[in-house]
C-alpha cells in the first residue's frame, strides 16, 4: 500500500457513474473522507441523471457531468480534472473512459480496481472480488486502501426546504397529514427488476386489510402508467403522487411510515433518508444491492432456479415477482413494523 502524505491532500475527485442508485451508495465515502482529510474539498464526477441526488449535499464542493455519447465533452472534462489539479481520485466505476481520465489527471494518488486492462490508470487498488461485499461496503473497503478505518454508514441524501414543503402540501391536499402511511413505488431500472403493477397491487391490498393504514403510489419517469396500473387494480382507495423531480419523491419518501419498493433508486433513496423500506428482489442480490442498513427487509423468492439470473429482460414470466405468497410480504412487514417499532393498528 502507498504511504499516502495526508496532510498534502487538498483536493480529492470521486467518480461514480451510471444509475442513482448507484451513486447514492457512493455517499458513503464522504464524511469518512472528510474525517481522514479535513482540510480537503471533495469533488464528484458523475453522470446527468445523478446529478440531482448529488445536489445540495453540504460536504461536497461541486458536482462534474460526464456526457460519454460525446467525445467532445469527454475531453473538455478530462481538461477540467486536470485543469482541478486533484491530489486524490478514487474512480468507483472503472470503465475504460474512467480509467483513461483517471491516468490521465495528474493526480498522485489514484485509487481503482484491478480489472484487466484498466489496472495501468492506478497506483492504490480496492479489491478485486467486487461480488464479496455489498456495493457500499465495497466503497469503504476501497477506503481502507488508503489507510482509512473507523467508519461512518451515512448514505447522504440531502433535502431543501422547497422540497420538504412540496411532500407537505401533497399529504396535507389529500389528507395524509398525521396518518399512517405507507409508499408503494414500482421504478426499477430495468423492466426484469419491476414487479409487475397487478402483484403490486395485491401486495398494496394485503398491508391494506391487515393494518390502518393509507397507500401512496411513487412514481418516476417511465412508471406513470404501471403506477395507474396498481391504481385501479386496487380494492380501495389510494394516492397517486403528483410528478415529482427524484428531490421531490425523496421528499415523500421522507414523509412515508415505510415504502415498498423494487431494487431501484427510490429504493435506495429511503434508506439514505433513513426510512423503512421491503425491498422486492428477483433478478438481482439483495446481499450486494439491498437497502442498506439494518432497519430494512427484503423479499426474494430463493427457491427459483432462476433467482438471481441479472438479466436485464425476462425470459420467463416474472415468476420471481408473481410467485411471491401473501403470506411472505405479511412477514416482512410485521418483521420491519416491530424492528422500527413503527405504531401501526391492525385493522377491526
Amino acid at each position: 500500500m502507498i504511504d499516502i502524505e495526508k496532510n498534502k491532500v487538498n483536493s480529492i475527485l470521486i467518480i461514480k457513474l451510471r444509475g442513482i442508485g448507484d451513486v447514492i451508495l457512493s455517499t458513503i465515502c464522504i464524511k469518512n473522507l472528510l474525517k481522514e482529510f479535513p482540510n480537503a474539498k471533495i469533488d464528484y464526477l458523475t453522470e446527468k441523471p445523478s446529478k440531482e441526488a448529488l445536489s445540495n449535499i453540504n460536504e461536497l464542493n461541486q458536482i462534474l457531468v460526464l456526457d460519454r455519447k460525446s467525445n467532445k465533452k469527454k475531453i473538455r472534462t478530462l481538461l477540467d480534472i486536470r485543469k482541478n489539479k486533484y491530489d486524490l481520485i478514487f474512480d468507483f466505476f472503472t470503465n475504460p473512459t474512467t480509467a483513461i481520465m483517471t491516468f490521465l489527471s495528474g493526480a498522485k494518488y489514484r485509487v481503482g480496481f484491478p480489472y484487466r486492462g484498466r489496472k495501468y490508470a492506478y497506483n492504490i487498488y480496492g479489491p478485486s472480488d467486487r461480488a464479496t461485499y455489498h456495493s457500499a461496503d465495497l466503497h469503504l473497503k476501497c477506503l481502507e486502501s488508503v489507510g482509512l478505518s473507523n467508519f461512518d454508514k451515512d448514505l447522504l441524501f440531502s433535502l431543501t426546504k422547497e422540497e420538504i414543503e412540496f411532500a407537505e402540501k401533497v399529504f396535507r391536499e389529500n389528507n395524509l397529514a398525521d396518518k399512517i402511511v405507507v409508499g408503494i413505488c414500482p421504478s426499477g431500472g430495468w423492466q426484469s427488476k419491476k414487479c409487475p403493477p397487478e402483484k403490486f397491487a395485491q401486495f398494496a391490498d394485503s398491508v391494506y386489510n391487515k393494518y390502518n393504514c393509507e397507500i401512496l403510489i411513487l412514481w418516476g419517469p417511465g412508471d406513470l402508467e404501471d403506477a395507474k396500473e396498481i391504481q385501479r387494480n386496487l380494492m380501495f382507495k389510494s394516492f397517486l403522487a403528483p410528478a415529482s423531480s427524484i428531490k421531490q419523491m425523496g421528499a415523500l419518501i421522507s414523509k412515508s411510515s415505510f415504502l415498498i419498493a423494487n431494487d431501484s433508486g427510490p429504493m435506495h433513496i429511503s434508506a439514505a433518508l433513513k426510512v423503512p423500506t421491503i425491498a422486492l428482489f428477483g433478478p438481482t442480490n439483495p446481499h450486494l444491492q439491498g437497502p442498506y442498513g439494518n432497519i430494512h427487509e427484503t423479499v426474494r423468492l430463493d427457491s427459483l432456479d432462476c433467482i438471481n439470473c441479472d438479466l436485464t429482460e425476462c425470459p420467463k414470466n416474472q415468476e420471481c415477482f408473481r410467485e411471491i405468497p401473501e403470506e411472505k410480504i405479511l412477514n416482512s412487514i410485521a418483521s420491519l413494523i416491530k424492528k422500527n417499532n413503527i405504531k401501526i393498528e391492525k385493522r377491526k
